[in-house]
C-alpha cells in the first residue's frame, strides 16, 4: 500500500495550483480573445475563454515534478511529453480549429510513444477469454486503438459544464484507489493530482460566472490520455494492480466499467454517423448529454445524471465480483449494462420525443424543476467562485 502522505501532499499541491492560477488564466484568454465563441451546435449562449486545460496541465505537472525523488524519472518524463503534445494539439485546435485527421495522427504518434520509450502497452487480459500475455504484434495496435478510443470518448462529453471534469475526477478517484491499494506509487500519485487540478477547475466551470472557464480540447486530450495511461497501467504485464487483486477480479471489466458511458456513447454516436454516410468525426447534437438538455434538464442535472449511470455500473461489477461471477461473466454483464445506459437510454427517449408521449411530459417536467441556477444556494456558489 502506498503510503498516504504521499498521495495527500501533491493533491493539496495541485488543487492549491489550479485555485491560484485559474482566475489569471481566465484574464489572459479574455485579454487574447482565447474564447469559445457559440454557434448552433454548442450550448453556451456567450463566449466562454477556453484554456482550462491549461490550467490544469500545470497543476498536475508542477505536482508531479514535487514528488518526483518517489517516482520513477523516465516513466513519468514520457508521461509529462505525451501530456505536453496532447496538451499543445488541443489548444491549436480550440485557437485554430484543426481538422480531425491531423487531430487523430498526433494521438497516435503520442500514443506510439507512450508504447516504444515509455513501455506503456496493454499485453495482458489477465485470464479474460482464458488469455494472459498477449503477443507485441496484437498488443502495439489494441493499445493504439484503445487509447485513441479513451481519448475522443473523453473529448466527446466535453458539452456540458461539469461533465468531462466531473467524470475525469470521479475516474480518478476509482483507478487512483486500486493504485493506492496495490502500492503503485507513480499511479496514485498521477491520479491524485489529476483529481487535485481538477476539483477547483469544475467548481468553477460549474457554478462560476464571470470566472467560468471551459476545459477545452487541450484539457480533454490531456486527461483522454491520463486515463488511458490508467487503463494501460492496469492492464500491462506485470501490473502491480494485478499483483495486488485476486484472480477472480476482472481487470478488463473494470477498466470498462469505469470507462463505460463515454466510450459506448462515442461508439453509439459514431455508429449512427457512418450508418447514416457521414463521418464519424463530424460534430452534431446526438450525445447522452445533448438527449437529456432537450428534455429541458440543466447542465449540473445532466451531469450528475450521467455520472450517476456510469458509477452505477462500476457498483454492478463490484457486486457481481463480490458474489463470485466469473471473469468472463464480469466483463459480458459491463458490456450489457453499457449498452442499455447508452443506446438503450438514448432510443428509448428518442422515440418518446418522436411521439410525444404523457411520458415525456413528465420528464421535461421534471427536467425543468433541475434547474438550481434559479435558487439562492446556486447564486451564493456562482458569487463565492466569482470572488476566489
Amino acid at each position: 500500500m502506498t503510503p498516504l502522505y504521499l498521495v495527500f501532499i501533491p493533491f493539496c499541491i495541485s488543487l492549491l495550483l489550479v485555485a491560484w492560477i485559474h482566475p489569471r488564466l481566465v484574464k489572459i484568454a479574455n485579454l487574447k480573445n482565447i474564447v469559445d465563441n457559440p454557434d448552433a451546435r454548442k450550448l453556451q449562449r456567450t463566449p466562454v475563454p477556453v484554456l482550462g486545460g491549461v490550467a490544469v496541465f500545470f497543476g498536475v505537472v508542477v505536482s508531479m515534478g514535487c514528488m518526483a525523488p518517489v517516482m520513477n524519472g523516465t516513466h513519468m518524463l514520457v508521461i509529462i511529453m505525451a501530456m505536453m503534445a496532447m496538451l499543445y494539439t488541443g489548444t491549436m485546435d480550440d485557437i485554430l480549429n484543426l481538422s480531425p485527421a491531423f487531430r487523430f495522427l498526433v494521438e497516435i504518434i503520442v500514443i506510439l510513444l507512450l508504447i516504444f520509450v515509455g513501455g506503456y502497452s496493454i499485453d495482458d487480459f489477465h485470464t479474460l477469454w482464458g488469455i494472459g500475455q498477449i503477443p507485441v504484434w496484437a498488443a502495439i495496435p489494441l493499445t493504439v486503438f484503445a487509447a485513441t478510443g479513451i481519448i475522443n470518448a473523453i473529448n466527446l462529453i466535453n458539452g456540458v459544464n461539469g461533465l468531462s471534469s466531473g467524470f475525469c475526477i470521479m475516474a480518478c478517484i476509482l483507478f487512483g484507489v486500486l493504485f493506492f491499494l496495490a502500492g503503485d506509487t507513480p499511479m496514485a500519485i498521477l491520479a491524485a493530482v489529476s483529481g487535485g487540478a481538477l476539483i477547483p477547475f469544475f467548481m468553477h466551470n460549474v457554478f462560476g460566472k464571470t470566472s467560468k472557464m471551459f476545459i477545452g480540447d487541450g484539457g480533454t486530450l490531456v486527461m483522454g490520455g491520463v486515463m488511458s495511461v490508467f487503463v494501460i497501467a492496469v492492464l500491462k504485464q506485470g501490473s502491480l494492480s494485478a499483483s495486488y487483486v485476486s484472480e477472480r477480479v476482472g481487470l478488463v471489466a473494470f477498466t470498462l466499467a469505469v470507462l463505460s458511458v463515454p466510450v459506448f456513447d462515442t461508439l453509439r454516436v459514431m455508429a449512427t454517423r457512418l450508418l447514416n454516410g457521414a463521418s464519424p468525426f463530424r460534430p452534431d447534437k446526438t450525445h447522452l448529454h445533448h438527449m437529456f438538455i432537450e428534455l429541458g434538464c440543466s447542465h449540473v442535472a445532466t451531469t450528475v445524471a450521467i455520472l450517476s449511470m456510469n458509477f452505477l455500473i462500476v457498483l454492478a461489477w463490484w457486486l457481481l465480483m463480490t458474489l463470485g461471477a466469473s471473469v468472463d461473466m464480469q466483463f459480458y454483464a459491463v458490456v450489457a449494462m453499457s449498452l442499455l445506459a447508452t443506446f438503450g437510454t438514448y432510443h428509448f427517449m428518442q422515440w418518446h420525443i418522436r411521439q410525444n408521449t404523457r411520458f415525456l411530459g413528465i420528464m421535461r417536467q421534471l427536467g425543468y424543476r433541475t434547474h438550481v441556477s434559479r435558487t439562492g444556494i446556486f447564486i451564493w456558489l456562482q458569487k463565492t467562485m466569482d470572488r476566489i
